[in-house]
């Protein structure tokens, strides 16, 4: 059971990070604003691999930050978890 769950995480993270990617992608902002944001984005895939659940948490902290129009100038280093 606990490696369905995990599957059934993985799955909905990388789907989720597709999607940031995309958004990412198609923000009208200064491009390095967009390589910041993409940074950060490749900082939580690669933390994926070895705290899946860390890297869930800190991909849903930083699309909310996106959402509410929170980018990198705007966030105090660390929030998603990069140092």
């Amino acid at each position: 059971m606990e490696r369905d769950g995990q599957l059934e995480l993985y799955d909905r993270v990388a789907a989720r990070l597709k999607d940031a990617h995309r958004t990412v992608r198609d923000l009208q902002v200064p491009e390095d604003v967009r390589r910041a944001l993409t940074r950060r984005l490749l900082v939580i895939t690669a933390a994926s691999k070895q705290d899946l659940p860390g890297a869930a948490r800190r991909l849903e902290r930083l699309m909310a930050d996106v959402d509410e129009g929170r980018l990198p100038s705007d966030i105090t280093g660390g929030h998603d978890g990069t140092p």
